[in-house]
This record gives C-alpha cells, structure tokens and sequence, in this order.
C-alpha cells in the first residue's frame, strides 16, 4: 500500500471530523443574559434558532444573501448566518422578539402592519429589524450611495433611499411598495 494510503488508513477510509470541544458564551439577547457552551463553528442564527429557540429570526438562504436573518449587534444590522456566535461574546443582539411586545409592537412593527408591509411574512422579521437600523442611520444622518448633499434630513427622506438601505433585504412576495410605505411612515412620525 502506498504511503499517502497508509496515513489516511487505507483506499477507501472516510476522513475523520475533527471535533471542536463548546466554548463557554455570554450572548446578551433582547435585555437577557444567556450562558452557553456552544462549538466555536456555530453561526449566530443557528444559536438563536436551534439552541435558544428564539425563532422569529429565520433561515432564508444560509448565505447572506436574502437577509432574512438579519438582527442587530450593538445596533447595527448583520446577517446571523454569515457570523459565529462566539464572535458575539458580550455584544447586544436585538432580535425581531425584542424590538416591541405583543401589545405594544415597535412603532415600525405597527407600521409594517398597518402599512400590509407583508405577505408570506418569512422576510419580515429581517425586514423589520433591517428598518430599524435605517431609522438609527437616518437619526445619525449616515450618507448611503444615493444619498445628496452631505447631510440627509429624515423629513426629507426619499423612497430611493430607503431602497437603498432595504436592498439587503429581498422579499420574494414583491411587499415592497408597501415595506417602502411602513418605513416611510415612521421616519416621518419621528423627523
């Protein structure tokens, strides 16, 4: 047998997985505090989903490209399956469960509703989180690539922009008019 055959123990032998022992994690989520001992390679949404059973985060793609997935770490909008969650150690992740209560909905939650922000309503979680990190840009006045000007005035916020900022974010229902519309209405409730 040759050498290479040998080492790997034999023709036919299945490579063998390496095994990676769980690491011990704090993940502030929603206002809570949770210990987890979890394998390094376990991304954010698969925590979220599989291990903490917050489920309102959803798995659209697995590659980032939808953004159904999408939550918030110390404010800003990510893609939780396309990060572990042991690069999250300590953070603040908001998740769609901790942005409003059932009988009081985040103001963009409401909007979402009484806009018809939705269809299916798989995207909307992302949505809706990804729609409350425009609201922060705006308040902060973060430039996009077709915002003009050097400064942009939230009363004065176009539906261009807001597509722009939503553009990570794919609905395959075709809500957007109406997600443009929910968002549309809050920025100018709070401008």
């Amino acid at each position: 047998m040759p050498q290479d055959e040998q080492r790997l123990g034999g023709q036919n032998a299945e490579p063998q997985a390496s095994y990676a022992p769980p690491q011990p994690l704090l993940l502030r989520i929603n206002g809570a505090e949770h210990q987890l001992h979890i394998e390094a390679r376990v991304t954010l949404l698969d925590a979220l989903r599989e291990v903490l059973h917050l489920t309102g985060t959803k798995k659209g793609c697995d590659r980032g490209q939808c953004g159904a997935c999408t939550v918030l770490v110390d404010g800003q909008r990510i893609n939780s399956c396309l990060t572990l969650a042991v690069m999250h150690d300590g953070r603040e992740i908001t998740t769609v469960e901790g942005l409003g209560r059932q009988d009081q909905p985040h103001p963009m939650q409401q909007a979402f509703m009484d806009c018809d922000g939705f269809q299916c309503g798989y995207c909307t979680p992302g949505q809706v989180c990804s729609a409350v990190a425009l609201l922060d840009e705006i308040k902060q006045r973060q430039a996009s690539a077709v915002t003009e000007g050097e400064q942009l005035e939230p009363a004065s916020l176009s539906e261009d922009e807001i597509r722009e900022r939503m553009s990570g974010n794919l609905c395959r229902c075709g809500a957007y008019p109406n997600i443009v519309k929910a968002i549309h209405s809050v920025v100018l409730r709070q401008a």
